[in-house]
């Protein structure tokens, strides 16, 4: 058995802590996380706060810059309730997605916890933010606190010249369809924040007219209309507005005739924002799993090194492993795949397969069994996928096993529930595919697209709701949703349900 340090070599003792000793811990924690790990970080910036100014950052989506809603009130007003009433705990952290990286800890932290938590968020979630392809490609971090320190201070302008209820109508429909306000597959071109503050300010200042002198024409007759001609005209149209267009946001902000300027950057504020959480929807298992790996190694490695104590390390390890918890099927505690637990677990799989390889993972993953490179194998994972490729690239039949996972067939016309896929080859292939694909937001995110619209004529917005897999929009919430986009819209909005393998059109709705 190792001999341990002497206890003058611990970075710290007992559970209180102060500002010094948590610089200590940092740069110890540092040192591990860049000059052993390879990790690639943001400077970090830590913040105390309280237990309420933690359930005030749950109420406001974890931002420190946030615009008043009422939404957020009432959020602040569920989770106090049942943080009070012993029913919910909180966080012991919340990170920033910024440059640099800011950690909100929380004070009533023990040492040990304010340990785990830095080497969890300023170091794990910090290097997967910046090096991610997703967050690269669709967040600015330097930029972001910036940005809401603006939309703060306009919403807050536009409140005291056009009234808080006016304001509100028009956050309460963008915050309905923030879900279909993101671009998945493009982006317009950026523009310089010298320029995003030279409009808002032409915005704010100016009441312009809501539209251009090119939509006050009449709309012409349709029954003197040649088909051919009409077909060539929709397709010249569709042409113009770069149609179909998957981001509602987006489309209404530019292209609404009854908007005013300071309506349109208010939902351009809320799409940025939307933007902003959308690299987060795709990669929760990657995310939560690279900052659980990456406190787990470390906290055993300032242990190893003698600089924390063993009954800190069985705190640490004991908030550790309620953390990587998963409940089986029928615990009154499962909700789901704990992403901790799923994530955390591959990525230990992904160090074995690297060092200490089976038959059955040289068969499955030739390419990095036995590379001895696990680290590398993993910053490499990190960097370039979301969570649908990660597990569709490296779940194990290890890790399939080690959560017993099988696949059931449910299908509406049989009478009984099938289990279709188990541990065997082509089970673990059919698995593994299965799961990835419920973490595809694709998949769980209804199709919704601008398909048409003439500006000239009726002005009617015409949508288009892809189904697939036979699954239909909820009537109510359907209608509430198209009565929002009507508010913004100013005009008749169509929405058209299409069969995505048939092309069959399986309803139609208008609002009035």
């Amino acid at each position: 058995m190792a001999k341990r340090a002497e206890s003058s070599q611990l970075l710290f003792e007992g559970s209180d802590w102060n500002f010094a000793t948590l610089s200590i811990v940092h740069d110890a924690i540092q040192d591990i996380a860049i000059g052993e790990m390879g990790l690639d970080i943001y400077p970090n910036q830590l913040e105390i706060i309280s237990s309420e100014q933690m359930l005030d950052a749950y109420s406001s989506v974890g931002m420190p810059l946030m615009y008043q809603h009422w939404s957020f009130g009432k959020r602040f007003i569920y989770e106090d309730s049942l943080y009070r009433k012993g029913h919910r705990g909180l966080a012991y952290e919340i990170v920033i997605n910024s440059n640099p990286c800011i950690a909100y800890l929380m004070e009533e932290n023990t040492m040990a916890m304010q340990t785990l938590v830095i080497a969890h968020a300023s170091f794990g979630h910090n290097h997967f933010f910046k090096n991610n392809y997703l967050f690269r490609q669709w967040t600015d971090a330097g930029a972001i606190l910036g940005y809401m320190d603006f939309a703060k201070k306009y919403i807050a302008k536009c409140e005291e010249r056009h009234g808080t209820e006016a304001v509100e109508a028009i956050l309460d429909s963008a915050h309905a369809l923030m879900d279909n306000g993101v671009f998945r597959y493009r982006r317009p071109p950026r523009l310089s924040s010298e320029k995003v503050r030279e409009r808002a300010r032409e915005r704010l200042e100016y009441e312009e007219q809501t539209y251009s002198d090119l939509w006050r024409t009449l709309p012409s007759s349709a029954d003197s209309r040649d088909p051919h001609e009409a077909e060539r005209n929709a397709s010249e149209r569709k042409k113009a507005l770069n149609l179909p267009e998957e981001n509602l946001l987006y489309f209404i902000e530019k292209h609404s005739l009854i908007l005013e300027p300071w309506q349109r950057e208010i939902l351009r504020i809320v799409r940025i924002i939307a933007q902003y959480f959308y690299p987060q929807r795709q990669t929760k298992v990657m995310n939560e799993g690279c900052a659980t790996y990456v406190h787990y190694t470390i906290i055993n490695r300032l242990f190893d090194q003698g600089k924390i104590s063993e009954g800190n390390m069985l705190e640490l390890l004991s908030s550790h492993s309620n953390v990587v918890f998963q409940p089986g099927f029928d615990d009154p505690r499962f909700s789901g795949i704990n992403p901790y637990a799923l994530g955390f677990a591959m990525m230990q799989d992904i160090e074995r397969i690297c060092t200490n390889p089976t038959d059955e993972d040289r068969d499955w993953f030739p390419s990095m069994a036995g590379n001895r490179d696990p680290m590398g194998t993993l910053r490499d994972a990190w960097a370039n996928h979301r969570d649908e490729s990660f597990i569709l690239q490296y779940l194990s039949p290890a890790v399939i096993r080690k959560f017993r996972l099988f696949r059931l067939s449910d299908m509406a016309a049989d009478k009984f529930c099938e289990v279709s896929s188990i541990h065997n080859e082509r089970g673990y292939a059919e698995i593994r595919s299965a799961l990835a694909r419920s973490y595809d937001v694709s998949a769980r995110q209804p199709d919704i697209q601008v398909v048409d619209v003439d500006l000239l004529g009726d002005r009617r917005l015409r949508l288009k709701h892809t189904v697939n897999d036979g699954l239909l929009l909820e009537e109510t919430s359907r209608n509430e949703t198209l009565t929002h986009i009507r508010h913004l819209w100013g005009y008749e909005v169509s929405l058209s349900g299409v069969d995505g393998a048939t092309g069959n059109v399986l309803y139609d709705h208008s609002t009035g």
